[in-house]
């Protein structure tokens, strides 16, 4: 199990690493996330000067209370060590976690972190950064209990449907959905995914919606990986953000119920009750459990309950 802080990823928002612009906006916006990205926002001849940009932006720029997140190259290209070298000596006590994609297998994750913990111990860091991980090849999905467990920095695995469906081969018209597959053709990568996380105290995020245009695809797209256990989605576009952390925070009732059935249940078992009923439903000590991430989730977002409740 990870002994990594908790970190909001409700939205988690792409910026490309060789726009000095558009990492200032993301900046100024209230976001859970922002990752500066070097690989594929940035093309192969930006990709060294972005490190420094990148390095000047986590260093000079104030990303609020969002978590500061740099997504290097693909380890199996030339870029991968020097994206991880420069960032981290150029800016490691300004970076939370470092994203990495196309990983394949637990090697992966246990290479960047011997790789973080010699920069760290070189610079004499306090604080450890932690490693996030893109899901988004068929090798991976075969493997993602493995990776889950590969490194105690390893905070949350991100399904990466786009190179996932490259990867294993799939039909492009299933992904547009009309060729007349019933259903959801990620369903199975998405949730084993999610469970692997969920079975070493990982978030799980769901990747992009490529169409920012249709907010109302995206939320519904956001409602069904919610529904599956992520805690987050990505955004490539300032106007995915507040969807995103709408559909992924819980609503005022949903806390108002989570606590009042938490209080209700401390309060029979002081009277040897093992289950009651609360405004006509049973509450039983698996209802704690699933109202409890309720709680939790309220909590890092920082909503209350409300008065008298």
């Amino acid at each position: 199990m990870t002994s990594q802080p908790k970190r909001l990823r409700r939205c988690q928002l792409a910026v490309p690493g060789s726009s000095e612009k558009m990492m200032a906006k993301a900046a100024a916006l209230e976001v859970d996330h922002v990752f500066l990205d070097l690989e594929d926002a940035v093309a192969p001849s930006a990709k060294v000067g972005a490190r420094g940009q990148i390095v000047e932006a986590l260093n000079s720029l104030d990303f609020g209370r969002s978590v500061r997140c740099v997504r290097i190259n693909d380890l199996d290209t030339h870029y991968a060590y020097d994206d991880i070298i420069a960032v981290v000596e150029g800016a490691g006590a300004n970076l939370d976690t470092i994203l990495v994609p196309k990983v394949r297998s637990a090697c992966d994750v246990r290479f960047v972190d011997r790789l973080l913990t010699q920069i760290e111990g070189k610079l004499g860091l306090k604080r450890r950064i932690g490693i996030e991980v893109l899901i988004e090849e068929a090798e991976a999905i075969m493997r993602v209990e493995e990776i889950a467990g590969a490194s105690g920095r390893l905070e949350a695995l991100i399904f990466g449907m786009g190179d996932y469906s490259a990867s294993q081969g799939i039909d492009p018209r299933a992904i547009a959905g009309d060729c007349g597959y019933p259903g959801d053709i990620w369903h199975y990568a998405r949730y084993k995914m999610i469970v692997a996380a969920r079975s070493f105290g990982l978030d799980a995020v769901d990747g992009p919606f490529v169409n920012f245009r249709d907010g109302d695809w995206f939320r519904t797209e956001c409602v069904r990986a919610r529904q599956l256990g992520a805690v987050g989605k990505w955004a490539i576009h300032p106007s995915q953000v507040a969807i995103a952390q709408e559909a992924f925070s819980p609503s005022q009732a949903e806390v108002d119920r989570a606590y009042k059935a938490v209080a209700a249940y401390a309060e029979a078992q002081k009277q040897g009750l093992g289950a009651i009923q609360v405004d006509g439903q049973m509450v039983d000590v698996a209802t704690v459990r699933l109202v409890q991430r309720v709680i939790d989730q309220a909590e890092l977002a920082g909503i209350k309950p409300s008065a008298g409740v």
